[in-house]
C-alpha cells in the first residue's frame, strides 16, 4: 500500500474530528459544566490541528493528548452529569487512534510477505543511517534477488511463486537478528539492512541465510521438492552516504553475483 493510504488516513481523521464538538459534555435541561465546556474548546483546537497536518505520527500524538484529557475529565466530580458524553468521546478517540495505527502499519509493510515495503525501508534507513553516523557505527546493506524466479512462476504457477516469496521472508527473519531489517524492494528483489555489522560479518550472515534457505525447500503440487536459490550484493555504508547511493552500489554487486553464476554473494569494498 502506497501513498493513496495517506488520503484514506486524512479522510478518516477529518470526518471523525468534524464531530468532536458534540463532546462538550452538556445534558438536556442543565447548564453546561465548566470543566466539560473547557474540554470541548480544547477538543476543537486539537481537531483544527489535526485537520491542518498530514503527518500521521503527529495526528496519533495529538489523539494521545486528547485521550489523556478525556480520561481525566471522566473522573472529575464537577462534570459528573456529563460522564456519558465523555465516555462516548473517549471510545471514539480510542477507536480512531487504533485505526490510524493499523493504517500506518499497512503503509510501511508489504501485505503479502510481511516484510517492509519501499516506503518502510525509506523510514528505517533514515533512522539507522542517523544512528550509524551519530555513533560512528557500521551499517551494511544487501541487495538480494531470487534466482530464475520467472522460470519458477512459469513452471509452477504464480501462487507457488508467492509462496516462495513468503517462505523466503519467513526464513530470513528467523536467520537474522531482531535489529536487522528485511524489505521487499520489488518483485523477487529484497533489501536487508544489517546495523553494527562489518562487511566480512555481513557476508557470513548472507551465507548462513543461503544455507538455511536451501535446507528448507518448498514442495510442488505433486510433493516434489523445488530448490530455490538467491544471489546477493553486499556493501558497507560510508559516513553520511545516502540510501540511493548505497543501494546503487549494492545492486552493482548483485549484478556481479548474477554474472558469476548466481547462488552466490559478492561484495563491493567501501573505497570503490
Amino acid at each position: 500500500m502506497q501513498i493513496s493510504d495517506d488520503k484514506k488516513i486524512l479522510q478518516l481523521v477529518k470526518s471523525s474530528t468534524a464531530g468532536k464538538k458534540r463532546a462538550r459534555g452538556t445534558v438536556k435541561g442543565r447548564n453546561p459544566v465548566a470543566g466539560a465546556d473547557e474540554y470541548g474548546q480544547q477538543v476543537e483546537q486539537y481537531a483544527r490541528r489535526i485537520r491542518e497536518t498530514s503527518d500521521v505520527n503527529e495526528i496519533i500524538n495529538i489523539l494521545d493528548t486528547v485521550l489523556g484529557e478525556t480520561r481525566n475529565l471522566r473522573y472529575s466530580n464537577e462534570v459528573y452529569s456529563a460522564q456519558e458524553q465523555v465516555r462516548l468521546a473517549e471510545k471514539q478517540i480510542e477507536s480512531l487512534k487504533l485505526e490510524l495505527e493499523q493504517l500506518r502499519e499497512l503503509i510501511h509493510y508489504d501485505p503479502m510477505t510481511g516484510a517492509f515495503n519501499r516506503r518502510g525501508l525509506d523510514a528505517v534507513y533514515v533512522r539507522e543511517a542517523a544512528r550509524a553516523d551519530r555513533n560512528e557505527n557500521t551499517l551494511c546493506a544487501v541487495m538480494l534477488d531470487l534466482d530464475d524466479f520467472k522460470q519458477i512462476n512459469d513452471t509452477y504457477g504464480h501462487q507457488f511463486g508467492d509462496d516462495v516469496l513468503v517462505h523466503f521472508v519467513t526464513v530470513a527473519k528467523k536467520s537474522l537478528r531482531p535489529s536487522d531489517v528485511v524489505a521487499r524492494y520489488g518483485g523477487e528483489e529484497f533489501v536487508v539492512l544489517l546495523p553494527d555489522t562489518t562487511l566480512e560479518s555481513a557476508v557470513w550472515v548472507m551465507q548462513r541465510l543461503q544455507n538455511n534457505f536451501s535446507r528448507k525447500v518448498l514442495s510442488d503440487m505433486e510433493g516434489n521438492s523445488v530448490p530455490v536459490t538467491f544471489s546477493g550484493g553486499v556493501v558497507s555504508r560510508q559516513f553520511r552516504e545516502g540510501q540511493k547511493s548505497l543501494l546503487k552500489r549494492a545492486d552493482e554487486a548483485l549484478y556481479q553475483a548474477k554474472q558469476s553464476g548466481k547462488s552466490r554473494v559478492m561484495i563491493t569494498p567501501v573505497n570503490e
